[in-house]
C-alpha cells in the first residue's frame, strides 16, 4: 500500500483543517470546539469513538483484520496528538491568525491534522492492517498533564487491552529543516519541574531600608544564588536548567513591600538529579533568606517525567521515516532536548518512540527562526502529509511486525 502516495493526495484537506483548526485555539483541558471538529472529521471512518469525562479528549479505536476483539493474540499500537494552544497573542499577520488571545503557537494545529489525515489513510486500508489502531486526540499537554488524564481515563485499554506500542510526534518551527525528522534512544526530553517561592519580610520607606526587611533584594540574591548553585552542586553531565519567568513585588518605588514572590521553570535529565534539586533549592533559599533576615516559602513540584524513549521502537521509527519519506530526511539528535512532554507518561507505560518533525517556513533559517511559543512562530504546513503517512506508516508496518512474530 502506498500511503504516502495517499497522504500527498489529502494535503489540500489537511492544510485547509489546519488552517481551520489555527483560527480557533482553545487552551487547556477544555477545548469543545476543537473536540467537535475532531470528531466531525472522523465521522464515517468507522471507528469506535469515545470521549473524555474529565476532559475533552477524542479516543478512537480502529479496527483492522486481526483485530483485538477477535484474535488469539491480538495486537494493538497508540498514536497520540496533542490538540491545545497557548495563552499567546498572535502576532504572525497570518491572514487565518487566531485572534482570541490564544494561538497554536507549539504547531498542535498540525498534530492533529496529521492524526486525521493517518486516520483517513488507515480506514483506506484498513483491509490489510493486522491488528487495531488507538487514535489519541489530546487536551492539556502545554502545562495541564492531559496525557495523564486520558490514560486515568483508560486510554491505553481503549481497543479491549493495552497496547503494545505507542508513537508520538511534535512539528517545530525552527531547529530542523522543513520536513526533516529527528529523534534519539533513550532520553529524548528532560523532566519538567515547577518552583515557586514566596519571601515575608517587613515593609517600610525606600528612604530607609534598615529599617525594613527588604523581600525584594533578598529575592534577587536567591535567584542569582540558583544560578550558581546549578553550575556547583550539580554535576555538568547529569545538567539542569533553572529559568525565572515571573518576578512579582511591590506596589510603588519608595515602598519596601511586606513579600515578593518568583516563580522558575526547572528541567533535569534523570531522577537523581530532580532529587538532589529539590534538595539544594531549598537549602540555598533558606542559606539566603537567614542572611538577609527574611524567611521563605518553597515549593518544588514535579510536573513531568523525563521523556525516554524505546531503543528498539526509536530504531524501528528512524527505518520507518527512511523507507517511506527517504532515507535524508531522518536525523538522529546528538543530545536531549531540554523541553518537556506529557507524552512521557505514555512512553513510561508502554514501549515507543517519540518523532520531532522540521516546519520550518521557505526563506527561514534553523537556528534564527522564531521557535515554538514565539507569539511569531508560523509552521509549514507542507510537511502535513509527511506527518500523516509516518503515523500511518508507524502503526500498519508495526503490526506486521508483530503479524509476523506470532506467525514464528
Amino acid at each position: 500500500m502506498d500511503l504516502h502516495e495517499d497522504a500527498r493526495s489529502q494535503q489540500d484537506d489537511l492544510a485547509r483543517l489546519r488552517r481551520d483548526l489555527h483560527r480557533e485555539p482553545e487552551i487547556g483541558l477544555d477545548l469543545p470546539r476543537t473536540q467537535e471538529r475532531v470528531l466531525r472529521e472522523l465521522d464515517g471512518l468507522g471507528l469506535e469513538v469515545s470521549t473524555g469525562t474529565d476532559t475533552t479528549s477524542v479516543t478512537a479505536v480502529l479496527r483492522g483484520k486481526g483485530s483485538a476483539r477477535d484474535s488469539a493474540q491480538p495486537r494493538t499500537v497508540l498514536l497520540r496528538a496533542d490538540m491545545d494552544a497557548l495563552p499567546v497573542q498572535e502576532a504572525t499577520g497570518l491572514d487565518f491568525a487566531a485572534t482570541n488571545g490564544a494561538m497554536h503557537a507549539c504547531g498542535h494545529d498540525l498534530h492533529t491534522t496529521s492524526l486525521v489525515g493517518a486516520a483517513r489513510l488507515l480506514h483506506t486500508h484498513r483491509d490489510r492492517i493486522n491488528g487495531d489502531v488507538v487514535l489519541m486526540f489530546q487536551p492539556g499537554e502545554e502545562g495541564w498533564d492531559g496525557a495523564g488524564v486520558m490514560l486515568k481515563e483508560g486510554v491505553l485499554d481503549a481497543a479491549g487491552r493495552r497496547v503494545d506500542a505507542a508513537y508520538g510526534l511534535h512539528v517545530f518551527s525552527s531547529m530542523l529543516p522543513s520536513g526533516q525528522f529527528a529523534s534519539r534512544p533513550g532520553t529524548l526530553m528532560s523532566a519538567s519541574h515547577k518552583l515557586l517561592v514566596t519571601v515575608h519580610g517587613e515593609g517600610g520607606h525606600g528612604s530607609m531600608p534598615h529599617r525594613a526587611k527588604d523581600p525584594i533584594s533578598a529575592a534577587a540574591a536567591m535567584i542569582t544564588a540558583l544560578q550558581t548553585m546549578i553550575t556547583r552542586r550539580l554535576d555538568i553531565f547529569d545538567p539542569a536548567v533553572l529559568t525565572v519567568g515571573v518576578i512579582r513585588g511591590g506596589t510603588k518605588r519608595n515602598v519596601i513591600p511586606a513579600t515578593a514572590e518568583f516563580e522558575a521553570t526547572v528541567r533535569c535529565f534523570s531522577d537523581d538529579t530532580a532529587a538532589l534539586l529539590d534538595t539544594t533549592i531549598r537549602e540555598t533559599i533558606d542559606g539566603v533568606a537567614r542572611a538577609n533576615g527574611v524567611t521563605a516559602d518553597v515549593v518544588f513540584e514535579n510536573e513531568y517525567p523525563v521523556t525516554v524513549t524505546d531503543v528498539d521502537e526509536t530504531a524501528f521509527g528512524a527505518e520507518v521515516v527512511r523507507e517511506t519519506i527517504g532515507e535524508q530526511y531522518y536525523t538522529e539528535l546528538p543530545n536531549p532536548v531540554a523541553g518537556s512532554e506529557d507524552f512521557s507518561r505514555v512512553l513510561a507505560a508502554v514501549p515507543g518512540t517519540f518523532l520531532g518533525l522540521g516546519a520550518l517556513m521557505p526563506g527561514l533559517e534553523p537556528h534564527t527562526a522564531p521557535n515554538n511559543h514565539s507569539p511569531y512562530a508560523d509552521f509549514d504546513p507542507s510537511v502535513l502529509s509527511r506527518a500523516a503517512t509516518v503515523y500511518a506508516e508507524l502503526a500498519v508496518r508495526r503490526l506486521d511486525r508483530f503479524a509476523e512474530g506470532a506467525m514464528r
